[in-house]
């Protein structure tokens, strides 16, 4: 059996000898929009939970929209323009429109990148298309603690903007349940210091901090608390365009929406399709980190590792196909798998729940490792040095299909499964009675 894994821009096909009990774990059939451009032409008019994008418009003299990252394949492309056209229609002149990418604490996207991000040359040309820079002090407003006492600090060019609009994509998240609405907000535009306090162990050890669990996450109780705050202090409410895709990167589900409402609609569209039921816990699980733009880092590879810890049988296989064309990640994240190596998983995490600061990046780290404590670990790739595999801290193959047949004779089990989209799926255990 032959079954295709998502790998850079590409696929990664795998061969199963026949032997091999194979069950492939996908979404249901998720049917594309008929006509994406009047889908989201009827979002703006038809809005959630307030008026329609020309009458927010129309009492605003300017406005900011955030966008995702180079590491979400968000269909900019689609509503931006539209979106922006809405914006001046109702009066607000282009040069006060800023388009803000919120980057949370990754790199910048700059030229040609920025270019594909946004997709439409046409926004680019018209108004202005700045990044968000977390370490930079002066560009955020501070708005003080949360109840948990989080330190909120936010980005001041969407603070200060009259009408502040989120857009994004919907879908399984292994911190925050799913992404888009509120956490394009935080930690997209956050300061450092909010970022490394709810990257902290005392949210990401919490057991309810999980991919497609909305429901006492407090990671999302803590992004729905500073959202509240930001409203009170702009004295307007924010809103939001959600857009869910389907495995073909086509667009499924679009809203808009006040930011909240908005969001909620958009996760009970995608959660019919992102979680799926598999009757038993398997000794050897296949996936990949849902090719590009998702698996150009190893950083964003350990997404892939801990969405399908609910059917992993304890000490199972885990191997997982990433192409890593960008290496290892940030310099920070690479100091973060150095010190793992160097104090070992029970040393580096014993002391990072000592902290209420995490360094930065040291929680993708900390979520390898609770992978690491119910499966073995096997990377297959071909974007890392052999000194970024050392520091990858699991074990490297160089074959998916002789690792498979590996496990499957160590385990004497032929029970194998494989998750084609990775991340973007989530398996859960259901036992059949």
């Amino acid at each position: 059996m032959k079954v295709d894994l998502l790998y850079g821009k590409s696929v990664l096909t795998v061969s199963c000898p026949a032997k091999v009990e194979v069950t492939v774990v996908r979404k249901p059939l998720m049917p594309a929009l008929d006509n994406p451009g009047i889908a989201v032409s009827n979002a703006l008019a038809q809005s959630i939970g307030c008026d329609s994008l020309q009458h927010l418009a129309a009492d605003s003299r300017s406005a900011c929209i955030l966008i995702c990252d180079v590491t979400r394949p968000v269909p900019n492309h689609l509503f931006l323009r539209p979106l922006i056209e809405t914006l001046i229609g109702a009066g607000i002149s282009s040069e006060s429109i800023t388009v803000l990418v919120a980057t949370g604490l990754h790199r910048p996207n700059e030229g040609d990148e920025l270019a594909s991000v946004i997709g439409d040359d046409w926004v680019l040309n018209n108004v202005r298309v700045v990044n968000h820079n977390a370490l930079d002090d002066e560009e955020h407003t501070d708005l003080g603690f949360t109840s948990r006492t989080t330190p909120v600090g936010l980005d001041r060019r969407f603070i200060e903007a009259d009408l502040g609009i989120v857009t994004g994509l919907v879908e399984p998240h292994f911190m925050a349940g799913y992404s888009g609405g509120r956490k394009v907000v935080v930690p997209g535009i956050a300061h450092v210091d909010t970022i490394r306090t709810l990257h902290s162990a005392r949210f990401m050890e919490d057991p309810a901090t999980v991919q497609c669990n909305l429901k006492g996450n407090p990671l999302h109780e803590e992004q729905l608390e500073i959202i509240e705050m930001l409203q009170r202090y702009k004295g307007r409410n924010l809103f939001a365009l959600n857009t869910v895709i389907n495995d073909a990167r086509q667009l499924s589900f679009v809203n808009f929406g006040e930011i909240v409402a908005s969001h909620l609609e958009a996760v009970a569209f995608a959660d019919q399709y992102c979680t799926v039921s598999t009757p038993k816990r398997f000794n050897t699980v296949v996936t990949s980190a849902a090719g590009f733009p998702l698996d150009q880092t190893y950083y964003q590879t350990v997404k892939g590792m801990v969405n399908p810890m609910g059917i992993l049988a304890k000490r199972a296989n885990l191997i997982i196909a990433s192409e890593c064309a960008e290496g290892l990640g940030s310099p920070a994240y690479r100091a973060s798998q150095e010190r793992l190596l160097l104090e070992g998983p029970d040393a580096f995490r014993a002391r990072i729940l000592s902290k209420s600061l995490a360094d930065i990046d040291e929680w993708e780290t900390e979520m390898q490792l609770k992978s690491q404590r119910r499966a073995n670990i096997k990377l297959y790739t071909t974007g890392l040095t052999a000194d970024e595999r050392a520091l990858t801290g699991v074990e490297m193959i160089e074959s998916v299909d002789a690792a498979i047949e590996e496990s499957v004779r160590a385990t004497g089990d032929p029970a194998v499964a494989i998750i084609p989209e990775g991340p973007y799926v989530v398996p859960q255990f259901q036992p059949q009675f």
